[in-house]
């Protein structure tokens, strides 16, 4: 297993945040094309003679009109979540900014990793929760933050907590964060504007069916309508498939990272035994993602975003000389312990 920092892994995640963000505008005006056919397609609005290709041409006439209201709209909202990212996820999960004197061994922690290594300390985080889990944010130095759990602080001593931290402060350094907040940013608006037109579906397709089908009795709406969510569906489904773009890879590195900062990798194996089973966060799917486990995954993992702890454990035996000691339930050391 190759250490943290590999170079080409830091140019791939590069390459792809760049590719997302290039391919925004493109993808954002078909999904516009196909909202105006489906519109037409309900409504009955149609140009020329023939009502088949009309809604197709009235579709694509609305968008030469509204493209630039299009890429200002997209412009927009990745103007609003650079801005307010880490507040829209620090709502969606409940985490809190903290400071020295809040978490003095927390913080002390983080703090000697960063000095180890010369880098900027991000901000912490945490999230009033029993689960065991963390996360690292920001797209660039400045703006990086790591969020811990409560129950992660709880049940895990400072050598496994230290291992943890060091996990995500690998993830800021490879870059990973900055691909997968942009990913989030980018799945976020075709999933939203995907529910919303299937939705739309359940209360407008009826009567507006009804309307069109007096003006067109050849069957073209249909045909619009069809065309209009096969469209969508390729843009909506684009949230699975960009779930393929974010390397599971990146999870074996973190770990090898944090065996290389902290020199314990009997740490990071007790760490993420502890974590195993333990790990389930009420968050969106995208945040998830983010997480050093993701224990929600699809049709029987064929689309999960993690490899299986006990893979990663297998890997930092193997490669890193860890020691797999019997699993021991993690007891949480709160006021009620």
């Amino acid at each position: 297993m190759t250490a943290y920092g590999l170079q080409t892994h830091i140019w791939n995640n590069n390459g792809k945040s760049l590719l997302l963000l290039a391919g925004f505008p493109v993808l954002l005006l078909l999904l516009t094309y196909a909202l105006f056919l489906l519109f037409a397609g309900f409504s009955g609005a149609t140009l020329g003679n023939d009502p088949t290709i009309g809604y197709f041409v009235w579709a694509a006439d609305a968008l030469t009109r509204a493209w630039p209201f299009a890429i200002a709209g997209a412009i927009l909202w990745f103007g609003v979540a650079y801005a307010f990212y880490q507040t829209i996820i620090d709502a969606a999960t409940g985490a809190r900014k903290v400071e020295r004197t809040a978490e003095p061994k927390l913080y002390n922690l983080l703090e000697n990793l960063c000095i180890s290594r010369g880098l900027r300390m991000p901000a912490l985080r945490i999230m009033e929760t029993d689960a065991l889990n963390a996360f690292a944010t920001g797209l660039h130095e400045g703006q990086y933050s790591i969020t811990v759990t409560r129950g992660l602080m709880n049940a895990l001593n400072d050598e496994e907590l230290e291992a943890v931290l060091a996990h995500e402060l690998t993830h800021i350094r490879n870059r990973d964060v900055r691909l997968l907040v942009i990913a989030v940013v980018f799945v976020g608006i075709f999933s939203f504007v995907g529910e919303m037109a299937f939705r739309s579906m359940r209360f407008g397709a009826v009567g507006s069916s009804r309307r069109s089908s007096s003006r067109d009795s050849g069957g073209g709406a249909a045909i619009a309508i069809i065309v209009a969510l096969v469209i969508i569906a390729i843009a909506y489904g684009l949230a699975i498939v960009i779930r393929f773009a974010l390397s599971r890879r990146r999870e074996y590195l973190a770990d090898a990272g944090a065996v290389e900062l902290t020199k314990n990798p009997d740490a990071m194996i007790s760490a993420l035994q502890k974590i195993s089973g333990n790990a389930a966060v009420e968050a969106p799917a995208e945040v998830r993602e983010m997480f050093i486990e993701n224990p929600h995954s699809d049709f029987a993992s064929m689309f999960a975003t993690h490899p299986p702890i006990a893979k990663r454990i297998e890997a930092l035996a193997k490669f890193a000389g860890g020691r797999v000691a019997p699993v021991v339930s993690p007891s949480p050391k709160g006021p009620w312990g």
